[in-house]
């Protein structure tokens, strides 16, 4: 019986061995995004050819996917320089391909491109959208802090990266927000806000009372965010 016991407890350790091994994949990888968009010069980039510009890019939200860039100048910069508002930067909008959410590292190598052929002033390059392009704001602001001077996510959320907030902690955000939004809750904006604010970070929250989700046609017709945006540099 005892001979049973010591070949059973034994048995049982060869069954709770630890059976991991160490392993580490290295690699690259490719992503492979169709981002067609609107493009937008301020008065003067022809004729100052030795001037750098800053420049603003701007994400839709979700009901503006598809093929048809006409789309996107239903909310936010678009439909301001449409209506004949004047920017002293160079605008793109982006349109995200149908059924698709806003890649990270898609908008930034459209930044990439704009910077690589136009003249585009590396320190005052900013980032914002609304809703579905809120959230596509903080995900790439979360990838790439260094890249943008500022960012202005409008009725967004960060998820679940409001714990490693110390990537953005030298990113100045402005950050908006309806407190009746049914679609993004005010939660999200608010979630991410207390954590940058905990670290010391240059963010600002503001949460419009009684407003639902269209929190974004206030916001950029505000002359004070533009202002607020366009004084950032990064650097």
């Amino acid at each position: 019986m005892v001979k049973y016991l010591a070949l059973l407890l034994a048995t049982s350790s060869m069954l709770l061995a630890d059976t991991q091994t160490p392993e580490v994949y290295t690699g690259d990888f490719v992503i492979k995004v169709n981002y067609h968009y609107l493009l937008s010069k301020p008065e003067g980039y022809d004729t100052e050819k030795d001037k750098k510009w800053p420049l603003v890019i701007f994400l839709h939200g979700s009901g503006e996917r598809g093929s048809n860039l006409e789309l996107i100048k239903k909310h936010g910069p678009p439909k301001l320089i449409a209506a004949g508002q004047k920017f002293p930067a160079v605008v793109a909008s982006l349109q995200c391909e149908s059924n698709n959410l806003w890649n990270p590292h898609g908008v930034k190598a459209v930044t990439d491109h704009l910077i690589k052929t136009l003249n585009i002033d590396t320190s005052r390059v900013y980032l914002t959208g609304i809703s579905m392009g809120g959230f596509g704001t903080w995900e790439t602001a979360f990838e790439y802090p260094d890249t943008y001077a500022a960012i202005a996510p409008i009725c967004g959320g960060a998820g679940v990266r409001w714990v490693t907030a110390g990537r953005l902690k030298n990113l100045p955000c402005w950050i908006f927000h309806g407190d009746k939004d049914g679609a993004v809750p005010v939660e999200n904006s608010q979630k991410i806000y207390d954590a940058l604010k905990k670290i010391g970070a240059p963010v600002k929250l503001t949460i419009y009372p009684g407003v639902g989700h269209d929190s974004w046609t206030q916001t950029y017709e505000n002359p004070e965010l533009w202002k607020w945006l366009f004084e950032q540099k990064r650097g």
